[in-house]
């Protein structure tokens, strides 16, 4: 029976990193015209323990990388030559990341539903 309850908890633990992912990209894509936006990323950490195993997700970082020059003189927020900086958020990237996120949340979704069918069985042959 521990078996099981561990695999309903890594289950469990993969859909809340996958949401948080989720989230994020949504949150990126929402903002992938906003001037100066930093794209969000979140890095998955294994928790390994008596219990058995699951993931979480680690701090939020931001992007690193040197944002993008847009040329637009009438931007309010262009410097003298014309430029500011763009948002680093790539939306074919994101929809991509989206999909991932949604298709690894409905394989753990689905691996919850077998788990707590099969702890249902168990219960039921345990009770004749």
């Amino acid at each position: 029976m521990t078996d099981l309850v561990s695999a309903m908890a890594a289950s469990a633990s993969g859909m809340a990193a996958q949401a948080t992912r989720l989230r994020l990209a949504s949150e990126n894509l929402a903002n992938v015209d906003t001037p100066g936006y930093r794209r969000k990323l979140v890095p998955f950490e294994a928790i390994l323990g008596e219990a058995g195993a699951a993931v979480r997700t680690g701090p939020v970082r931001l992007f690193e990388g040197e944002l993008p020059k847009v040329h637009d003189p009438l931007h309010p927020m262009a410097d003298a030559d014309g430029y500011y900086e763009g948002s680093s958020v790539e939306p074919i990237v994101e929809i991509a990341d989206a999909r991932e996120a949604s298709r690894s949340y409905e394989a753990n979704l689905r691996l919850l539903d077998q788990s707590r069918g099969m702890t249902r069985a168990l219960l039921d042959v345990l009770r004749r």
